[in-house]
């Protein structure tokens, strides 16, 4: 297996796909690559691919609140990172294909971390592990499984700017629950038996 060091600067000379020709950096993850939690979001914005980090842009900022008010410590608590690395042109959803060719650097990434439990921000973080395409709105807060690890699907950050309430039902609140549950199972110890995988 390759060390962190060594997966960081193969994953940051990548060409497999085009969106290589229009990135300025590679948006590799952030966090504690040790954390027994990771956070898995869909692809790099803009402020994402100036700064190199995911999550750094005004749902990046919303994320850490949550975080936090779930009991993280956004930098120190989970490693967070996306289905694919290099920001897609105008902020688009990246395609199956552009998703399929970054696959290898997130099951890397995965292998790394070894993460007991994966938090899937948003419709095409699910669709990546579990290969689904269902809305996010009938998977979120429900507990899934994938290769041996609790899988916890969220509402995304972007999509949560659309709503400024956080009351009691509202999608932020959801998520806030849903967060705070995926923490407690990622802290237990030991954190249960993992079921086998949905049919």
């Amino acid at each position: 297996m390759q060390t962190w060091n060594e997966f960081t600067s193969a994953c940051g000379q990548c060409q497999r796909c085009e969106l290589a020709l229009g990135r300025q950096r590679v948006v590799v993850g952030r966090g504690n690559p040790k954390a027994p939690l990771l956070l898995l979001g869909e692809a790099p914005g803009q402020k994402e691919d100036e700064q190199g980090l995911p999550f750094v842009g005004r749902s990046g900022q919303l994320l850490d609140r949550l975080l936090e008010q779930a009991g993280f410590n956004p930098h120190h608590d989970l490693y967070i990172c996306n289905v694919v690395k290099c920001r897609p042109p105008g902020n688009r959803k990246p395609t199956r294909e552009e998703s399929q060719q970054c696959r290898p650097w997130l099951d890397q990434q995965i292998q790394l971390v070894n993460p007991r439990v994966i938090v899937l921000a948003g419709a095409t973080a699910m669709e990546a592990l579990l290969g689904k395409q269902q809305g996010i709105s009938k998977g979120r807060g429900q507990w899934q499984s994938w290769d041996q690890r609790w899988l916890m699907p969220v509402f995304h950050p972007s999509y949560l700017l659309r709503f400024g309430s956080e009351a009691e039902q509202s999608p932020r609140w959801f998520t806030r629950q849903d967060l705070t549950t995926a923490r407690e199972r990622a802290l237990a110890a030991p954190p249960g038996p993992v079921p086998p995988p949905a049919p």
